[in-house]
């Protein structure tokens, strides 16, 4: 009995200690974006004054709401676009055999070795051509940063996937081909609603990693309204003396809901797509 209360005495310990590791960081951003003073530095967790003068100037002084936006459209329909497309490849490659197939798969293995920012000089000198030829998707565009997203994206959401259709038995497929079901019925109709849970995992990966990507977007986004959050953001701490650091931690908080509300809907699907997708490739 001694032992066993000692062994969970130690748990709830390991587990308020990682409580305060996660919150700790949150309660100072907090902190800091009800300081009026605009300041990270207070003496107390609840600063003396503390209102919400610095969320009011997030949106006065900033482009905050076109920031937030662009953030929303970029990341939401580069992450759908990006799970669709791995889920039509990821089909092929577990479903199909056909010439190169392996080596289509070691190719997307190697490409994702790679940080798609050493691509960015002839990334930019392509899009310097496709914004003279159509300016809709080159620079500060929406679609233009969507194209960006997308493929490097496709890779890693292609090998997840894969690994999870590879558990789904073969055998559903060839007794939908009896009964007559085209490809499209059978990954349609079939197969996409047994994966859903790793259709969930790739897209809020996706969300997330589009979502906080700053290197490729302070680069291609120029235009003060054309600016994802991660960029816009930098931008209000980047000076040495005018940065006010009470209205970036109010933007960072007002950042975090989208992600925690797409994290909150998808988290049932979550242990179990990240545990059957890496388990067998």
């Amino acid at each position: 009995m001694t032992r066993w209360i000692k062994q969970v005495g130690w748990r709830h310990l390991v587990g308020l200690l990682g409580l305060v590791f996660a919150l700790g960081p949150l309660l100072f951003v907090l902190s800091a974006a009800i300081n009026p003073q605009g300041t990270l530095a207070s003496s107390t967790l609840v600063p003396s004054g503390a209102s919400a003068e610095n969320f009011t100037k997030l949106f006065s002084d900033t482009n905050f709401g076109h920031w937030f936006l662009n953030s929303i459209v970029i990341a939401g329909v580069a992450a759908a676009a990006s799970v669709f497309l791995s889920a039509l490849a990821a089909y092929a490659f577990s479903r199909r055999r056909f010439h190169g197939h392996r080596i289509g798969l070691m190719s997307l293995l190697l490409i994702q070795m790679f940080p798609q920012f050493l691509a960015v000089v002839a990334i930019f000198l392509m899009f310097s051509t496709i914004t003279d030829l159509w300016p809709a998707f080159g620079f500060n565009t929406w679609w233009g940063m969507i194209l960006l997203y997308l493929g490097g994206a496709l890779g890693v959401n292609t090998w997840l996937m894969k690994g999870f259709y590879d558990t789904i038995p073969k055998e559903l497929d060839e007794s939908a081909v009896v009964d007559g079901a085209t490809h499209a019925e059978i990954f349609f109709k079939i197969l996409l609603p047994l994966v859903a849970p790793i259709l969930a995992v790739t897209g809020l990966l996706a969300f997330i990693g589009t979502m906080n990507e700053f290197l490729i977007a302070n680069v291609f986004l120029t235009d003060s309204e054309s600016k994802t959050l991660a960029v816009g953001l930098y931008g209000l701490v980047a000076g040495e003396r005018d940065a006010n650091f009470g209205v970036f931690c109010a933007g960072t908080l007002l950042t975090a809901i989208p992600t925690v509300g797409v994290f909150m809907y998808l988290q049932r699907y979550i242990v179990e797509g990240l545990s059957a997708g890496a388990v067998k490739g």
